[in-house]
């Protein structure tokens, strides 16, 4: 990716570049002269190398593109026979784009994957590496056994997780100040917020916004908190259709009570994300459910001078432990690399080396590889929204994700979650709805079992 960054970025690169090679940082291993080493087999220059041409791909935001495009350039100086070319865009319709490239064979090189691809597209083994077979270039002990663990499907390490993470309620200080209402800590909270908002600020304010994935978060929750059962057991939903309707009526109640508009006024706004939504962006949207992985990307989405704050996860449903996190994205090098070799080279880069690692920061959440997280540390980069995200995640969160909750045939626009609510929304029966529900998770588990 011989490629122009911006005058700041490149003399940020520059400088942490410098700093790396200057040594210092993390006690664990990094692996930099290890991995050049090896590359070079032991002896010769840059200039004996044949030049190599790999393909990088990931989703984000402008944020996590300058970073990760920053890192790239700086390991291109290192390894200068090598040039990646970058392939990134918003997270919409990447899905389908990753899965016509596993499928036809023309996936990039090294990926930023999301952790349950492993079982969508590769739970034979057949589309990622084995990580094992190139661990004297990729520090490996830099990951827990459970990172590791959580990583290996069909016997391989198919691989590396970013960072742990989960989603929770983020808000807009500015406005909930404007309405005189204090950040919420309870549903009931959040109900009382609903009200003082349509009462003080008008009806096309709320307290949060959320569609169909969200709610489905929230549901959950809601259920975990008050029946203490995980969500899916034996590769079936663990709720009865009367529990699943007693979520529904919980979600339904939400609305009615202006906590959050009707998924059509959403809808209607006609933005691609909440992201892109002026109602959010103004503060008319007050608070949405997010990754802690994301929280910079949500901050820099507002307009100036509003302020985003982290909330609490409301305890007052139940008396049990809830919430669900999940390995967040990871990097894993396909198959059809004809260069995987020099995709792990540039794997290694970005999770172990220390400039690597820095010009990176926390742009996919606060990381799990401890090398990294030391090089962090010490350099003062883990602090502020993106540490105090992650830490309530860890402390709330009871549960993990199974692998089969974010399935595009749930999770995506088109998927069961959001027709469910958005019928729900509309006025669907609540015990219909759960039923459907159930039976198209159920449906999609027997079609993809783990």
């Amino acid at each position: 990716m011989k490629k122009q960054l911006t005058a700041g970025i490149l003399a940020a690169a520059m400088a942490l570049a410098l700093a790396g090679c200057q040594g210092g940082g993390a006690e664990e291993t990094t692996a930099a002269e290890a991995s050049s080493e090896a590359a070079s087999g032991g002896a010769g220059t840059a200039s004996d190398k044949e030049p190599v041409t790999l393909r990088f791909s990931w989703w984000g935001g402008e944020t996590r593109h300058n970073a990760t495009i920053a890192a790239v350039e700086a390991f291109e100086e290192e390894y200068p026979w090598i040039t990646v070319e970058c392939e990134y865009s918003s997270w919409d319709g990447w899905v389908d784009k990753v899965a016509t490239q596993l499928a036809g064979g023309t996936a990039p090189d090294l990926m930023q994957i999301n952790w349950d691809w492993l079982y969508q597209f590769s739970s034979d083994g057949s589309k990622f590496v084995d990580l094992n077979q190139y661990k004297d270039i990729i520090s490996l002990d830099n990951w827990s056994e459970n990172n590791l663990n959580a990583m290996t499907v069909a016997g391989k390490l198919q691989g590396v997780p970013v960072s742990i993470t989960g989603k929770l309620p983020m808000y807009n200080k500015t406005t909930f100040d404007k309405a005189g209402v204090a950040i919420p800590t309870s549903i009931e909270e959040l109900r009382a917020a609903g009200k003082t908002f349509q009462e003080k600020l008008g009806d096309d304010y709320y307290p949060l916004a959320e569609e169909g994935y969200e709610r489905m978060l929230w549901m959950v929750m809601y259920l975990q908190e008050k029946y203490g059962k995980e969500w899916i057991k034996d590769l079936q939903v663990n709720y009865t259709v009367e529990e699943v309707t007693d979520g529904m009526n919980f979600i339904n109640s939400l609305e009615e009570d202006h906590v959050w508009p009707e998924i059509a006024t959403i809808v209607g706004d006609g933005a691609e994300s909440f992201l892109s939504n002026k109602k959010w962006m103004d503060g008319h949207y007050a608070g949405i459910t997010e990754y802690d992985s994301n929280v910079q990307e949500i901050a820099d989405s507002l307009d100036e001078g509003q302020e985003l704050v982290l909330g609490e996860y409301p305890t007052d449903m139940g008396e049990y432990p809830a919430g669900m996190s999940k390995v967040s994205m990871g990097f894993a090098i396909t198959e059809t690399s004809e260069h995987k070799e020099e995709a792990a080279l540039l794997l290694e880069f970005l999770t172990s080396n220390e400039t690597g690692v820095k010009l990176m920061g926390t742009e996919r959440g606060v990381v799990c590889n401890t090398a990294a997280k030391k090089v962090l540390e010490d350099a003062g980069m883990l602090s502020g929204l993106i540490l105090e995200g992650n830490q309530k995640v860890q402390d709330f969160c009871h549960y993990t994700f199974d692998p089969n909750f974010e399935n595009a045939a749930l999770k995506e626009r088109t998927g069961a979650y959001y027709e469910v609510f958005d019928n729900l929304s509309a006025g669907a029966d609540p015990a219909e709805m759960a039923q459907y529900l159930i039976d198209s998770i159920n449906d999609v588990n027997a079609a993809n079992p783990y």
